[in-house]
C-alpha cells in the first residue's frame, strides 16, 4: 500500500483518488479552498443556483466507467442523467434558426436542409464523416493511452483531405479552411467554428482535426445532470469518501518535497516543517501554476511541453435570476452567433473584448435550481484571459466588466424574449474569478492531434519521478470528460507502473 498525496480536489484529481483508493492505496487530497470540484463550481443566491463551469456533460461513458470501477453503484444511481433534446438551437445574425436533435445523424441532416436549404445537411454529414475518420485514427493514443514519449507522433493531422477541394497541399489546413471549403454556407461554418471556439480554440489556427470535438458531441450526445453539473462533482466526491479517501480542505500545498531524486511528499502552508510525506504525488493543480522551482528547469528541457498554441482564453459567465416560469417551448441550450465572426476572432485572440460576441445560453428545465415560478439562466462567452497569473487584468476595471455584461445581455435577448423585463438580478464571473479558484485565468482546451504536437498538453508523468499530473492542463486536456480520462491514466500509471498501456 502506497501513501499518495493528491493536490487539489478537481474532477481529474478526484477521479484518480477514487481509483487509487480502490486499488488499496492510502490517499489524501489537499485542497486550498473549502470545497471540491475545481472549475465545476456553483453560485447560489436567494434560492437560485447556477453552474459556473461546464453546464452539460458529453461522453458520459467516462464517468460511468469511473463509477463501475470504484464501486457497486453505477452512475445513474448516484445522479439523474437526461439527454438534452434538442441538443442545441442555433440563432444566426440573419434571423435564421435551426434546432439540432440530440445524437441523431439523420435528424440533424433533415433539420439543416429544412432551415438552411437542400444540401446543407449532406455537406455537414460529409464533414463529420471525415471527422469520424480522424476520431478513429486518434481516439486511443490521444485519449486512452499515456502520452507518447515522442510528442511528434501525434503531430500529423489525421483529418483526411478532400480531393479536388484545394486542400491537398504541403501545409495541412486549419479548421477554418476546412469549414469554408467543405461547408460553404457561412451559417454552417458558424456551427462548426463555434463548437471549437467554445473550448477556447481559434479555428483560424487550430488543425482540422479539431472537427472531432463537434463529432463527439453529435455522436455521443449532450447530457444534463439534475441539480446541475455540480451534482456530478458531489457524486464523485462522495464516491471518494466511500472508498476511504481523506480530504483536507483549507490546506494549501506550497511545494513538492524531493528525496533521492523523486517526489517524497508535499509541503504545506505554514512553514517548511509542515510536510506530508508520500510515495507518490498527484497534482490536479494547473500546470505549471504551483511548481515554480521545477518549471524553470523543466521548460529548458525537450521533455517539458510548451503550452497549447495560441493566446490564452477564459470564460465570461453571467448568472441570471429571471422572474416568471420557464416557457414550455424553451430550449435547454441556444447558441446566438456573432454577426461578424472574423471580427470576433480577431478581437478575442488579440486580447481585446468584442462587443457582439457569440453567446451560449443555458435554460435547464430543473426546478431544483430556482424558487417556484422563476427561472435560472446562464450565459457564457469566450474572452481573452489576459496574463495568466498577473494581479492586474482587463477585468480589474469594473466599468469594462459592466459594459461588456450589458453587451452580452443584449445578445442573449435573441434567445430569451423579454429578458430585460424579467431580469431580477445578475451575477458576473470573469477570468479573474477563475484565477482565484484555480490559480490561472485560462480554461484549458482538449488535446488535439496535428500541428506538430502544439495542441498537446503536459504529459501525466512529470520529469520528477513519483510526481504525476491529472486534470485539464495535463493529458488528454481540458473538458469534463477529458478530466475524468486523465484521472484514469494517472491511476493506471501508478498501479501498473511501466507496464500500463492505457485504459481498458
Amino acid at each position: 500500500m502506497a501513501r499518495i498525496a493528491v493536490i487539489g480536489a478537481g474532477m481529474g484529481a478526484m477521479a484518480a483518488a477514487a481509483r487509487l483508493a480502490v486499488a488499496g492505496h492510502r490517499v489524501t487530497v489537499y485542497e486550498r479552498s473549502g470545497t471540491y470540484g475545481g472549475s465545476v463550481g456553483r453560485f447560489e443566491r436567494e434560492g437560485f443556483a447556477f453552474d459556473t463551469g461546464p453546464g452539460l456533460l458529453h461522453l458520459p461513458a467516462v464517468y460511468r466507467d469511473l463509477f463501475v470501477k470504484t464501486g457497486k453503484e453505477p452512475l445513474e444511481r448516484c445522479v439523474e442523467l437526461t439527454q438534452v433534446d434538442p441538443a442545441c438551437r442555433h440563432v444566426f445574425a440573419d434571423g435564421t434558426e435551426v434546432l439540432l436533435p440530440n445524437a441523431s445523424r439523420g435528424g440533424v441532416v433533415s433539420a439543416l436542409d429544412e432551415a438552411l436549404g437542400a444540401g446543407a445537411g449532406e455537406r455537414w454529414s460529409a464533414c463529420l464523416g471525415r471527422a469520424r475518420d480522424a476520431w478513429d485514427a486518434t481516439r486511443r493514443p490521444l485519449l486512452e493511452e499515456p502520452l507518447r514519449t515522442d510528442r511528434h507522433a501525434l503531430g500529423r493531422d489525421p483529418y483526411p483531405a478532400v480531393r479536388g477541394s484545394g486542400l491537398l497541399r504541403r501545409r495541412p489546413p486549419t479548421l477554418a479552411e476546412v469549414a469554408h471549403r467543405e461547408l460553404g454556407d457561412p451559417r454552417l461554418v458558424a456551427v462548426l467554428e463555434s463548437s471549437v471556439l467554445a473550448y477556447g480554440l481559434d479555428p483560424r489556427g487550430t488543425p482540422a482535426a479539431a472537427a472531432v470535438l463537434p463529432y463527439m458531441e453529435h455522436t455521443f450526445g449532450s447530457w444534463y445532470v439534475r441539480g446541475g453539473i455540480r451534482a456530478l462533482a458531489q457524486a464523485v466526491y462522495e464516491r471518494c469518501l466511500a472508498r476511504g479517501v481523506e480530504f483536507a480542505f483549507g490546506t494549501e500545498v506550497t511545494g513538492v518535497r524531493e528525496k533521492d531524486g523523486r517526489a517524497a511528499g508535499v509541503e504545506l502552508a505554514g512553514g517548511t516543517a509542515a510536510v506530508a510525506e508520500a510515495d507518490f504525488v498527484v497534482s490536479g493543480a494547473p500546470v505549471p501554476a504551483l511548481y515554480k522551482d521545477h518549471v524553470l528547469a523543466w521548460e529548458s528541457s525537450d521533455e517539458w511541453p510548451h503550452w497549447q498554441a495560441g493566446p490564452a482564453t477564459g470564460r465570461f459567465v453571467m448568472c441570471l435570476a429571471l422572474r416568471g416560469r420557464r416557457p414550455e417551448e424553451a430550449v435547454h441550450r441556444t447558441v446566438v452567433h456573432s454577426a461578424d465572426r472574423s471580427a470576433e476572432l480577431g478581437a478575442v485572440f488579440d486580447g481585446r473584448l468584442y462587443g457582439r460576441p457569440t453567446v451560449t445560453v443555458l435554460r435547464p428545465d430543473d426546478p431544483t435550481l430556482h424558487p417556484e415560478g422563476h427561472e435560472s439562466v446562464t450565459l457564457t462567452t469566450v474572452v481573452p484571459a489576459g496574463h495568466l497569473r498577473s494581479v492586474d487584468s482587463l477585468w480589474s476595471d469594473p466599468h469594462v466588466t459592466g459594459r461588456f455584461a450589458d453587451q452580452v445581455l443584449q445578445v442573449a435577448a435573441a434567445a430569451v424574449p423579454g429578458l430585460s423585463e424579467r431580469l431580477l438580478w445578475h451575477e458576473v464571473r470573469t477570468p479573474d474569478d477563475t484565477l482565484r479558484e484555480t490559480g490561472l485565468r485560462q480554461v484549458p482546451s482538449p488535446a488535439l492531434a496535428g500541428a506538430r504536437g502544439d495542441y498537446l498538453p503536459a504529459d501525466n508523468r512529470s520529469p520528477l519521478p513519483g510526481l504525476l499530473f491529472a486534470g485539464g492542463f495535463s493529458h488528454p486536456g481540458g473538458g469534463l470528460a477529458h478530466a475524468g480520462m486523465s484521472g484514469a491514466l494517472v491511476a493506471g500509471l501508478i498501479v501498473e507502473g511501466g507496464g500500463f498501456r492505457g485504459s481498458r
